[in-house]
């Protein structure tokens, strides 16, 4: 039996927009999705990302400056 998905255009970017957002590569959006810093899902061919994940990831990193590269960066402060 079939699954049926709600698709909401408003809550999903693909990464081409998730970049010009941002300011990152697509390369490196597709990355954050890969290793599970932001909610990704495949439709089709395109990759698509949680609009609110990646508004909370970037001003994460942001707040978070050179310190985002200290060991567990990114990871320690999300897990908190």
């Amino acid at each position: 039996m079939a699954t049926i998905i709600c698709f909401d255009p408003t809550e999903w970017l693909t990464t081409r927009e998730a970049a010009m957002l941002t300011g990152y590569d697509p390369a490196h959006i597709r990355w954050l999705i890969r290793h599970g810093r932001i909610r990704g899902k495949k439709f089709g061919r395109d990759w698509m990302v949680n609009a609110q994940e990646l508004a909370e990831y970037k001003s994460l990193v942001d707040r978070l400056g050179r310190a985002k590269h200290a060991p567990g960066g990114v990871e320690r402060v999300k897990e908190k």
